[in-house]
């Protein structure tokens, strides 16, 4: 979720250092999670309210760093703060390795969190995971051909609008969407506005539910959309990319956070201009549709030895002044509902903030890295898309959804 946005210093560079201090602590920030200039002000900021605790930033890569968080709340020298994948709290957390802050929830102002980024920080009923920031898709379209189409972006509030206007916009050589066939965030949101759920426990154990009657809904709706347009029925987002899709031709819509905007106008900068942004539509007017939450929770290991500084600086950083700055500085939803008003003046930050308010996570447990693994998710839209039997796919799909989350593996 945090591709293309300003690079971090290098994994070597620190904010601070450990003379003139009582007490240094290290945080782990993860690559291109925030920008420099944010990171430094940041720092900066927190060392003059708070003179008594030095901060160390070491950036982080995104790849492996599962491993290399697991290695480190095993050891001895553990981080006193971690960045981590809202969605990975749990598989950090069974280990015994976080330090449970549930005691602190509302100091935090916890009861308007945004429920996408706090329910994955909580494992077994206790919060270990308090979130950062968040993100989530929107739909990017072509202001230009939606204007010569005579379709107004800001009537289109529901399911059946999307799809009217889709039509519409499908003409004269134009997609009226892009929408590869394997985009199943996208689907988790359809599933989540019909009721269904990817997954659901009972009895400590889990089962895929891509059978449900309302997860079926979910997969119909998705293909009917798809079907407006000419993406690729067994590929993700990913594979062309979809930015690059949408600035070489005359693709109408694409459904993406809106960082994608930016890549569409680097390889296309006479695109510049043109683009816009609309919440994902839902069922009925008056609620946005549901999204895939992603972004960033914060943690600090039970190894750590300066856990009252390390919380010190987990506050600060997700308390509504430093939240405010960071959804400006980086275009992200603030952690908090209420702080939805701080990115009204960016139109692609404000429409992710309507759909935030409707934003999901993946099954809160260690088992689902075993399902994205595989991703037999994937394998299953392919299969509709190609003229399966939708019911009988969705079972297939369900079954092996259910195998990976209890296999342990």
């Amino acid at each position: 979720m945090t591709a293309g946005l300003s690079a971090c210093s290098s994994s070597s560079d620190t904010s601070g250092d450990s003379s003139g201090g009582n007490t240094t602590i290290d945080v782990w920030l993860m690559r291109d999670s925030v920008s420099a200039q944010f990171q430094n002000e940041f720092v900066k900021g927190f060392e003059t309210a708070h003179p008594d605790i030095k901060v160390k930033v070491q950036i982080q890569e995104w790849d492996g760093i599962g491993e290399k968080v697991t290695a480190a709340l095993a050891s001895n020298d553990a981080p006193d703060v971690i960045e981590t994948g809202n969605t990975q709290v749990a598989q950090f957390a069974q280990s015994g390795g976080l330090l449970d802050l549930s005691d602190k929830v509302d100091g935090l102002g916890g009861k308007n969190w945004l429920k996408g980024l706090a329910e994955p920080g909580i494992y077994e009923g206790k919060q270990y995971g308090i979130p950062y920031y968040a993100a989530n898709r929107v739909v990017i379209y072509r202001t230009d051909l939606f204007k010569e189409a005579g379709v107004d972006a800001t009537a289109i509030k529901t399911r059946d609008q999307w799809i009217a206007a889709t039509k519409k916009l499908n003409t004269g050589g134009t997609q009226g969407i892009y929408l590869p066939g394997q985009n199943w965030y996208t689907l988790a949101g359809f599933v989540w506005d019909e009721g269904g759920d990817l997954a659901t426990e009972s009895g400590g154990k889990w089962k895929g539910t891509l059978d449900s009657p309302e997860a079926i809904r979910g997969m119909e709706f998705y293909e009917k959309l798809q079907a407006l347009g000419k993406g690729p029925r067994d590929s993700d987002e990913a594979n062309p990319p979809q930015a690059d899709v949408m600035a070489k031709g005359k693709v109408a819509q694409v459904i993406s956070t809106p960082g994608g905007a930016n890549v569409v106008i680097q390889n296309n900068p006479a695109l510049k201009g043109k683009l816009g942004f609309f919440p994902i539509p839902g069922k009925v007017a008056d609620k946005p549709g549901a999204v895939f939450t992603g972004g960033s929770d914060l943690v600090i290991p039970t190894a750590s030895t300066k856990q009252d500084a390390a919380y010190t600086f987990v506050k600060e950083l997700t308390g509504d002044t430093w939240q405010k700055k960071l959804a400006v500085a980086m275009s992200y939803v603030p952690n908090k509902t209420t702080l939805a008003s701080a990115v009204a003046a960016d139109p692609g930050a404000a429409a992710m903030a309507v759909g935030a308010a409707q934003g999901h996570a993946t099954p809160n447990t260690p088992g689902w890295a075993a399902v994205e693994a595989k991703n037999p998710i994937k394998d299953y839209m392919t299969a509709v898309l190609t003229g399966g039997d939708i019911q009988k796919k969705a079972a297939t799909a369900s079954e092996a959804i259910t195998a990976a989350m209890n296999s342990g593996s």
